[in-house]
């Protein structure tokens, strides 16, 4: 059974998901902005949710359709099979946004679509009340332009979410663009990385999984997991698949820095808890000391920044300083993540490459040095 789904994303990182998706084995793979589509079956839909590195959710594409009017939008929604995913116990509330749209109160198209939905089901299991008591299929659409994309969520809990961070510094930043981050720094099973502002360890231990090609989200559970027209099995083996996969990364080392002790002990616990803490050694250090152990290295970092933690003449200094102890060497690359436009001003050297990024609703420019 080919099933439709898409893969809503953070800005910037679409051709990386779809580039992971056809490692992943997924079909008919289209990039659009700010999300993914693809088709697969069930293990397919397992397989993401575990695998993934950088998608925030997978979602099942039930129907898209044009609407105008609420008419428009109660009749295409019926005339959609819900009756394929969602049982006659199961909760499916909704949510969901309108955007450059005829229909823009996003409050009353919720309303018009649980009743669209509510009526196909009264007449596909001769039912007059639904309980929705057994497992959530959250339901989600999207009005653009007046295209509606009716969709299912099957994560639950954001793919960023691997459950291994516990805690966190006062900005962390998500788990997916911190792998995003390592990819794009070409990050490789031999290579040295670096992180001397690591707070809670996020782009070290993403940069452990990648290399390792570990899968981020095996130890959680998915909403998916409880519908009843999943087989468990299928989970199982997707789980099983994704472990055998995993190679050994004897040559790869991580090595994370920050002033405050309190986020050096909170990073240390979480990579244990991810798993990695003997590929990556965390220690209490100053920027200005930074001192690389290693020949060769690969440096990634999210320093702070004014819209983040520190006012703005603040963050000049600190891009100077990292100007200066990042030095231009050979077989040493720099990644740097900032808001900032001016930041290669204060660094003092023009980026070889920059990528637009958003670290949550902040768009920024990741800067990287490898000339």
């Amino acid at each position: 059974m080919s099933i439709k789904f898409v893969i809503p994303c953070l800005l910037g990182l679409e051709s990386l998901i779809a580039d992971e998706l056809k490692k992943l084995e997924a079909q008919n793979v289209c990039a659009e902005n700010g999300r993914v589509l693809f088709e697969g079956d069930l293990n397919l839909l397992a397989r993401v949710n575990i695998c993934s590195h950088f998608a925030e959710r997978v979602q099942i594409l039930t129907g898209s359709f044009e609407a105008h009017s609420f008419e428009d939008l109660f009749q295409g929604v019926r005339a959609i099979s819900w009756e394929e995913w969602i049982g006659r116990d199961d909760a499916f509330p909704v949510k969901g946004y309108s955007i450059n749209s005829d229909l823009f109160s996003v409050r009353d198209c919720q309303a018009i679509i649980k009743k669209a939905v509510v009526e196909r089901l009264k007449e596909k299991y001769h039912l007059e009340w639904f309980e929705e008591t057994g497992p959530v299929h959250q339901i989600q659409f999207s009005i653009m332009k007046n295209r509606v994309s009716m969709l299912i969520d099957t994560s639950g809990v954001g793919l960023h979410k691997r459950g291994y961070r516990l805690e966190a510094n006062e900005a962390p930043m998500k788990e997916t663009l911190a792998a995003a981050l390592c990819s794009l720094s070409h990050l490789r099973p031999y290579h040295k990385l670096y992180d001397p502002m690591c707070g809670s360890g996020t782009i070290l231990i993403e940069g452990a999984l990648l290399a390792s090609n570990s899968p981020p989200c095996v130890n959680r559970s998915f909403s998916a997991e409880r519908w009843e027209n999943i087989d468990r099995s299928v989970w199982k083996q997707e789980r099983e698949r994704a472990l055998s996969l995993v190679v050994p990364v004897d040559d790869f080392a991580a090595f994370g820095t920050d002033i405050d002790s309190s986020a050096v002990q909170i990073a240390k616990q979480n990579a244990a808890r991810a798993g990695v803490e003997n590929k990556i050694s965390f220690n209490v250090a100053d920027l200005k000391d930074f001192s690389p152990s290693t020949e060769k290295g690969t440096l990634i970092c999210n320093p702070p920044y004014g819209e983040r933690l520190l006012d703005s003449d603040e963050c000049q200094k600190i891009y100077a300083l990292m100007g200066r102890v990042f030095e231009k060497r050979h077989g040493w690359s720099y990644g740097i993540i900032s808001p900032d436009e001016e930041f290669e001003t204060s660094f003092g050297r023009k980026a070889d490459k920059r990528r637009k990024l958003y670290n949550g609703m902040i768009k920024c420019q990741f800067y990287m040095y490898f000339k």
